[in-house]
């Protein structure tokens, strides 16, 4: 038997060295009828830390500088187990532990491609369910060049899900407040090209973020970008424009009767023409801006804001 001697605690695992409660070094004997009993008492309950508010590339729209924080845990001794044990774990791994944690953490081109083919970077009223017919405007050529948004499915993220089923590619963000944008690689080229992609919101869910089209934008999602966004459920879209943890109003919410409603199918599509750039909704002109601040040239994507689970297809170039 095995005796602690600040707290007396035994233990009948001769192998066993230190004392799971305070550390120390466990000594041989028995037990002193005579020593006084040490009574533990445990540490009075205290209100819990606030959940944490979410993680970044999903940006927090109204704070983009604020971290996620975990709750904080009453301390234990049973750290100096961990802590030795995830030394030993890291010297037998060569550092793959580190590795790991800079991974998850890094939103840069090469950790989010999970591949080196065509697919995304990484680097939240009425019901309408009827389908709408997508035809191309007069003036868009037929033979436009497809982005294979099945190539985009992750099978975990921290900033937020996807998933492909039945033709369409669903993504959101992990929570409400945030975004997230996944944006293609850099052989797909947005400048002085027609963009287009179909988008509908298909449990109807609120977004106050928008949800919609990413262009111009770094093969680093965030770093730089236009995002033309709507909001079906209200009827209403906006332009807004992205540097790193900063989101920019080009173009306030405006109310769009060209915006099919509900659950139902909207064509979004940029039209690049230098300095001045044309969006357009299910065939119409919707607004212009003239491009004086922002990014010329990069690469298509996708914005959900806000948790709503969005879905996408046909994300499209005609160069």
């Amino acid at each position: 038997m095995k005796i602690c001697p600040t707290c007396r605690r035994t233990y009948d695992d001769d192998g066993l060295n230190f004392c799971l409660e305070d550390g120390s070094v466990l000594t041989l004997g028995s037990i002193d009828p005579a020593a006084p009993t040490i009574v533990m008492h445990q540490a009075s309950p205290t209100n819990p830390s606030p959940s944490p508010a979410g993680i970044q590339t999903s940006w927090d729209a109204n704070e983009a500088t604020r971290y996620s924080v975990q709750p904080k845990k009453r301390s234990s001794r049973t750290w100096l187990w961990v802590v030795g044990i995830l030394g030993v774990l890291a010297l037998v791994c060569g550092g793959g532990f580190v590795g790991f944690f800079v991974y998850v953490a890094s939103v840069t081109n090469s950790n989010m491609n999970s591949n080196t083919s065509r697919t995304a970077t990484n680097s939240t009223w009425k019901t309408n369910t009827s389908n709408v017919s997508v035809s191309h405007s007069p003036s868009v050529p037929a033979d436009a060049e497809e982005v294979e948004l099945a190539d985009w499915v992750k099978e975990f993220s921290v900033w937020g899900t996807t998933e492909f089923r039945d033709g369409e590619f669903l993504m959101s963000a992990k929570e409400k407040g945030y975004y997230y944008v996944l944006v293609a690689p850099d052989d797909y080229e947005t400048k002085g090209a027609i963009t287009r992609v179909v988008v509908r919101n298909p449990d109807l869910a609120d977004s106050s973020l928008g949800y919609g089209l990413i262009f111009h934008s770094d093969p680093t999602p965030l770093e730089k970008d236009y995002a033309f966004l709507i909001d079906s459920k209200r009827k209403r879209f906006r332009v807004v424009r992205h540097e790193p943890e900063k989101e920019t109003t080009v173009t306030a919410w405006t109310n769009s009767n060209l915006i099919n409603e509900g659950a139902a199918e909207n064509v979004l599509e940029v039209r690049d023409k230098g300095e001045q750039i044309e969006m357009y909704i299910n065939g119409q002109l919707a607004t212009k801006i003239t491009n004086k601040q922002g990014p010329t040239s990069g690469v298509p994507g996708l914005y959900a804001g806000d948790g709503a689970r969005i879905a996408f297809k046909k994300l499209e170039l005609v160069n």
